[in-house]
């Protein structure tokens, strides 16, 4: 595996190895003592979640405050998605800056968002199943979130806003200036 640093501090990609034949591929997905040594870092993953949603579905930006603040490692098990973290760390040289990057079946790629991050992601193609691990356990009273389309953070989601498909509560968020 290869991990491929962002401009946000913290936050990177891994590339897997695949070793395709012609009975198709296999890939380690995750194993905690290489991710641990290759990352540098001394996370150990709780909870696994899956989304399966439609084309135009954006789920986020969401994040958990204080105590319950989660890590997460995310990828796409099916079709593409245009994942997206936000920088909420209020001491980071990056704060209010997001990345994306471009997770599907065929890349494989996983992205690694730390805590103190708003991580949401888009549905680019017909359908996606979307994966990923929390280091720390979902409590719903300390769940936060903000508006993906908070003009200050300009994030293209690649999808026309016509075609989005955003709950109610996350039409509600707030911009980061109110966080």
């Amino acid at each position: 595996m290869e991990i491929i640093n962002t401009p946000l501090s913290g936050c990177f990609i891994i590339k897997p190895s695949v070793f395709p034949d012609a009975r198709g591929y296999f890939f380690e997905s995750f194993n905690e003592a290489r991710f641990n040594e290759k990352a540098g870092l001394n996370i150990h993953f709780v909870q696994d979640n899956q989304s399966s949603s439609s084309y135009g579905v954006l789920r986020g930006l969401h994040f958990q405050r204080g105590e319950h603040a989660q890590a997460k490692l995310v990828r796409v098990l099916r079709g593409e998605v245009l994942d997206v973290a936000v920088d909420l760390r209020p001491d980071s040289p990056t704060y209010g800056k997001s990345y994306s990057v471009l997770l599907n079946e065929d890349n494989k790629l996983q992205f690694f968002v730390p805590r103190g991050f708003a991580h949401g992601f888009v549905v680019l193609s017909e359908h996606a199943e979307f994966f990923y691990k929390c280091d720390n356990y979902y409590n719903k009273a300390s769940e936060g979130g903000l508006y993906f389309a908070d003009p200050s953070l300009n994030i293209d989601w690649k999808v026309p806003v016509e075609k989005l498909l955003v709950s109610e509560k996350d039409m509600e968020l707030p911009n980061l200036n109110a966080l």
